[in-house]
Parts: structure tokens; sequence; C-alpha cells
């Protein structure tokens, strides 16, 4: 493991090729052996990041910037109550929302679906054709990234969130987008969805033990979760969340309930009304983010905004309703409402820890959906891709 964390350390493997690349005639013999030993251990470093077993990568935080900003159009009505209308809808106003400062791409399944979004969106976004299982692309989609050899999409093992929802093409959707995007793939032997984690770009991951510990992904201790996140993400401090939403298909993804939104800086939610379904889970996520320090050792300023409260969705089921489900982008920040009355109080507060960017409200009712239908809102359909150049003075 020491020798691990030093190969994987970029200032320490800096070191390591000026000392491989240094003339070794004339050295003493035992500057000669730490020179061969140098190459050795760089050749091996190099090794075991093209086969996958120790990652030196570097992801992006959200705010970085952005070459492209991917998201599906809703094209099977089986998974949607038969009622397509309504969640093209709210896709289609996310999209024109992002539109004027984003370069939106929308992957489309069928000739139907093309059509029919071309005709919601016109000429504001670009429509791709790939074929994917629904358009929860935040947890099939690739996580893009750079390691020594450059940009790469990191790849997962997806299983349906636990066995729940096993659909056709969701499985390799990761792999086409990354091809689109002109990347090569890195893959992963575990289960991860891309909404159970949230990071800083620096080190630093928020995730849920609900989701990542639980059964029906990988059957992980915490111990073995840091591991495998470690060597797949470069992570170097987990903070751990105890359970998301109340009735989030997910098993509790932690974008609905934390979000990082800046260097050290968290944002989180709080009940202000009585009968808020998830008063209990506020608390606790509060709790367990109080004193907490980032993989730097910056103290984290944690940020509240109102939750959406009980929010009922056509069945009279209590749904996974929250305002940090929403999308960062170029010049935006597309936050998802549902009509409550704490939704004003909630902008306003994100629009200041956002000074930089146009913070808007968007309905995403329809995207909660109804039933085993939906459940998610505009992080959850979204994936963004980085301004690799531009995006590593964000990765700090």
């Amino acid at each position: 493991p020491k020798l691990s964390a030093c190969l994987s350390n970029p200032p320490a493997r800096s070191i390591a090729l000026r000392i491989r690349h240094a003339k070794i005639c004339g050295r003493p013999r035992k500057w000669r052996r730490v020179l061969l030993l140098s190459s050795f251990f760089h050749r091996l470093l190099r090794h075991t990041i093209k086969n996958g077993h120790l990652a030196d990568v570097r992801l992006f935080p959200e705010w970085a910037p952005q070459r492209a900003l991917w998201t599906a159009w809703p094209a099977s009505s089986k998974e949607w109550n038969g009622d397509l209308q309504s969640p093209r809808h709210d896709v289609a106003a996310l999209v024109r929302a992002l539109a004027p400062s984003n370069r939106i791409r929308v992957l489309v399944s069928s000739s139907e679906a093309r059509q029919s979004a071309a005709s919601a969106i016109g000429d504001v976004a670009e429509l791709v054709s790939l074929a994917y299982g629904d358009i929860w692309l935040r947890d099939t989609s690739p996580l893009f990234a750079t390691d020594l050899n450059g940009p790469c999409g990191l790849r997962f093992r997806n299983n349906g969130w636990g066995g729940k929802f096993l659909l056709p093409g969701d499985e390799a959707v990761g792999d086409g987008l990354a091809a689109l995007a002109g990347v090569p793939t890195r893959r992963f032997k575990f289960v991860l969805e891309g909404g159970a984690i949230d990071h800083d770009g620096a080190g630093t991951i928020l995730a849920t033990r609900q989701t990542l510990l639980n059964k029906n992904r990988n059957g992980w201790s915490q111990a073995e979760a840091e591991e495998a996140l470690h060597v797949a993400l470069g992570a170097r401090k987990l903070l751990w969340i105890d359970v998301g939403l109340a009735s989030d298909h997910t098993d509790g993804h932690v974008d609905n309930v934390a979000r990082f939104v800046g260097a050290g800086r968290i944002v989180i939610q709080e009940p202000v009304e009585p009968d808020d379904p998830n008063a209990g889970v506020f608390a606790a996520v509060a709790e367990n983010l109080a004193g907490a320090t980032d993989a730097l050792g910056r103290q984290i300023d944690v940020v509240s905004i109102p939750s959406p409260g009980r929010f009922l969705n056509a069945d009279g089921e209590v749904a996974p309703a929250s305002h940090l489900n929403f999308v960062i982008a170029n010049g935006i920040v597309a936050v998802p409402v549902f009509g409550t009355r704490s939704q004003a109080d909630a902008l306003k507060r994100l629009q200041a820890v956002f000074p930089d960017r146009k913070v808007v409200g968007l309905s995403a009712s329809s995207l909660l959906g109804a039933g085993d239908a939906g459940g998610g809102a505009f992080h959850c359909i979204t994936r963004e891709e980085p301004d690799y150049a531009r995006g590593r003075l964000f990765a700090k």
C-alpha cells in the first residue's frame, strides 16, 4: 500500500521520471542501482495503470469548464407508464435552458426519438444516435477523467441498481458514449453508479453507506469500498453519509442529499415543513459533515438550503424530490423545482453559492414519475464532459 501511494503521487512520480532519465554511466555503483530501480518501478507503474490495477487518475470537479454536456431523450413508453410526453417536456426545457452557454449532445435511440426530439428541441442541441436503456446517464455513462495516458472514460459494471431495473442497452451505453467523445475506456469489475458518489476533483469523495455498502451492489465492507475507490478514482478521503432520501429507487444516491459546489464547500438540505419525510436524514447528514475536512485537510464549509418537503407523485406516493439534483454547467446551474413553497428560497440561497453562474429553477416533477417510472431529476440524466486543458486549473 505504501508503494502504491508513492507511485500514484504526482510529485513522487515526477522525481522518479527525472531520475530515470538521468545519465547512468559514470555514476557510483549505488546510484546506478537507484537509477535502475527507479526505471523498473516506473515501468511497473505504467504496466499496472495500463491493466487497470492501480490508477493515477485525476477527476474534474463539475464546476470546471466543460467541453460538452450529455443527456438522453425519453424513448421507452414502458419505462414511463405509457406517458412519454411529460418527461420529454422536462428534458426539452432543460436542454433549452443549458444550450445558450453549453454544447448539448442528446442521445436518441430510434427514428421516432430523433424526430420527436428535433421537434421539441430544435437546433439548439446535437442529436446523437446510440442505444440506451433509459435516460439515467449519470449512472450508466463513463466518468470522464485523465490518467498518465491522457483523457479516458472510467467504466464500471451496471447491475440495474441492485437488480431492480435491468434494461437492455444500459450496460453498453457507456462504451458507446466514450467512443463518441473520442476517449479510450478503462474498465473496472465492480458495480458503481455515477450518482452514488460526488467529488471535489481533489481526492475527496462523498457517498452513502446505503448505496456503496449495499449487498445488492458489491457486498463491500467500508474498508473495501475505500480501497476500490482509491484505486479506480484516486480517492484519498471518503466522507460517509449513512442513508439517502426516502423512496429513492437508487438505494440512497448521495447526489440527492449532499453535493460539492466548490473547493472545501458542500451544500445540503434542511427541512422547513413539519411533515418533511426526510427530516431525520437531513439532520444526520448535517451531523456527519459538521467539522469534516477534505483530502487536503481543509475545513469544509457546509451550506444548507431548504428541501422541497413532502412531495407526492401522481400515485400519492412520497417522491424523492430534491433541489440538490441540480446540474452545474458553463455559466448556469439548472435546479429541479416541484412547485413547493420552499423553492424560491432554495434558488436564492443557491444563487449565493454560485455567484458566477445564473441559477434557474426548472420543473422536474415529470422526471420523478410515479411507481417504477422515473425517480430522478437533472443530475441523474446528464453527464458532463470536461474541457481537459482548462479543467486542470480547477482540479485542486
